[in-house]
């Protein structure tokens, strides 16, 4: 990945994960990551679909395969099956060409003194899972959709000083009157100079946000971002109609703006909650013709 990077390529990611699997079979309030080993077939369908559409590579089922997030349905001690399940499911979709990098969202928890976890603990807690990803086969890892340095940083550490993976690291800016921060309190210009300090390979933002919002805050962090960007939009902000959620934003209308993403600089594009297979289809054609 990272070499392609170096020749000027941009490459594109998936879409959204838990949209995909609601709409085959996750139900309200289940565990996504459950279904790598009651579901296999849907998950790897998933990996198969996104490739299909044009991805270059697809994000692992395991976002919240952490044990404090697993505990919570029972699952706390499934951590390595689940993460090394999932990215197995993945890589038997890719191609010598196409790249799985493993997902790790947030553990859900806060470090002390603000919470109770221990620092060394968290730390743990990532390197169970990162490096059962990588057992798995994934190319890389992605930490995303953090909103706390201390706890990202931790997350980075621990791919770092455990694992050969690519790195990449993520957070969920919103919008103010003051401008972008974090829901922790941390803008993008501090986000991204302590995450490349803390030596992650690629950058970015991903969530929280619609593309147009996504182009603003891309500009931001690829001001301040000395090395690869990575940016994956929502689309757009959910409602409720009729007792579904619907995301306002259609794969033609997204298209166009992840051409001004790449005008920008960014290097790496894709999707988060709302986005489909026929969204990176639409986003492949208008990037790359």
């Amino acid at each position: 990945m990272l070499e392609r990077l170096r020749r000027g390529e941009v490459l594109i990611s998936d879409g959204a994960t838990g949209t995909y699997l609601q709409g085959h079979g996750l139900e309200p309030g289940g565990c996504p990551e459950f279904m790598n080993v009651t579901h296999p077939e849907v998950v790897s369908g998933m990996a198969r679909d996104y490739f299909v559409a044009g991805s270059d590579f697809v994000l692992t089922n395991s976002f919240g395969a952490n044990r404090f997030m697993l505990e919570k349905y029972g699952h706390g001690g499934r951590v390595r099956e689940f993460n090394r399940v999932a990215a197995e499911l993945a890589t038997e979709q890719a191609d010598e060409t196409q790249y799985v990098v493993g997902s790790v969202g947030p553990t859900g928890e806060f470090l002390q003194p603000l919470g109770e976890v221990d620092p060394s603990e968290m730390y743990e807690a990532f390197c169970e899972q990162i490096t059962s990803l990588e057992a798995g086969g994934c190319h890389g890892v992605i930490m995303e959709t953090m909103t706390a340095l201390e706890e990202i940083i931790l997350a980075v550490r621990a791919a770092r000083e455990n694992t050969g993976l690519t790195v990449m690291a993520s957070m969920v800016y919103d919008k103010g009157p003051r401008g972008f921060f974090t829901m922790m309190g941390v803008t993008p210009e501090r986000g991204v100079s302590e995450l490349e300090t803390a030596g992650v390979d690629v950058v970015g933002t991903n969530c929280g946000n619609g593309i147009e919002v996504m182009v603003d805050l891309a500009r931001q962090v690829r001001a301040t971002a000395e090395g690869y960007v990575i940016v994956q939009s929502n689309a757009g902000i959910p409602a409720i109609q009729k007792g579904q959620i619907i995301y306002p934003e259609s794969p033609d209308y997204m298209a166009p703006y992840y051409r001004e993403l790449v005008d920008i600089g960014v290097n790496v594009i894709g999707g988060c909650c709302g986005t489909t297979p026929d969204h990176i289809r639409a986003t492949v054609g208008s990037v790359r013709g």
